[in-house]
């Protein structure tokens, strides 16, 4: 090999290196981002959980949104969210297409999740930055209403109530699995546990399990309802995350069950900004 080809490939490496750590940025963006949206909806939950009508407010993301919003530099702050959200979904476009870390980070089935993961978040991204550009009505529109119209067009097909009620039992699988999941601290095969004292481990697993867990429940009881609008034929028995959470309220001692969730998705956001120091990129 002779000088000029050894300057190139030298080149072509510092190149990929400087990528790979501009992948790795955006990706720490996104799940601090993420974590900031977890955290509000956890906030307004709480507030739902003893207060009824949460005043007027949704414990979703749209709900998060309008809180980024009415807050000081509310537009400069939704304009950082959704850009940080667009860096995640540019970091899933990347694992879809070369692979992720770990001995099974380029197996077909990861590289198609993430893919899935890319789509998502390009499609959240949008909406929060078209809500930052003023479109109201995107981005923080009722997760509830989203729902029941999706729903309700979903119903009116062929085949409707098989369709939403697939739909539902795969939601529900995915809520238990990510419960199993946080349970069995499965996510510290992704985090650089050997760089965190033991003090931020224990925080960590504290907040993974409890966060994980949460967020779980919460699409699982989602997945629920969409199976009792399959059954009886009535979108409007599906809900949104608001509704969904609300719904804990009117369980016994529910102020204390929507309360705990609440204090879950809380500390899920909490969790993800954990991820944005210590995941292994």
């Amino acid at each position: 090999m002779d000088a000029g080809s050894v300057m190139s490939y030298g080149q072509g490496k510092a190149r990929r290196a400087a990528r790979s750590r501009a992948v790795a940025g955006a990706a720490r963006a996104g799940f601090a981002a993420r974590g900031l949206i977890y955290v509000l909806v956890g906030v307004i939950a709480l507030e739902i959980a003893f207060d009824r009508g949460g005043g007027g407010r949704q414990a979703d993301r749209g709900g998060a949104l309008g809180e980024l919003a009415d807050s000081p530099f509310g537009s400069v702050t939704l304009w950082i969210v959704g850009t940080a959200l667009a860096g995640m979904a540019l970091w899933r476009l990347s694992e879809a297409a070369v692979g992720g870390p770990g001995p099974d980070g380029a197996k077909p089935s990861r590289r198609a999740m993430a893919a899935a993961r890319c789509a998502f978040y390009v499609f959240v991204s949008f909406s929060v930055l078209s809500y930052a550009a003023g479109d109201r009505g995107s981005g923080s529109g009722s997760s509830d209403r989203q729902t029941d119209d999706v729903t309700a067009t979903a119903l009116s097909w062929p085949a409707g109530r098989w369709i939403v009620g697939a739909a539902g039992t795969a939601v529900v699988i995915a809520g238990l699995w990510m419960s199993v999941r946080a349970a069995r601290k499965t996510f510290r095969r992704r985090l650089r546990t050997e760089d965190m004292s033991r003090r931020a481990r224990r925080c960590t697993d504290l907040l993974g399990v409890a966060g994980g867990t949460a967020r779980g429940v919460v699409f699982a009881s989602a997945g629920v309802f969409a199976l009792v609008a399959a059954v009886r034929r009535q979108p409007g028995e599906a809900k949104g995350m608001d509704d969904t959470l609300r719904a804990f309220r009117d369980l016994p001692a529910g102020p204390w069950v929507l309360a705990l969730v609440a204090l879950g998705l809380a500390g899920f956001g909490a969790f993800s900004w954990c991820h944005a120091r210590w995941r292994r990129l």
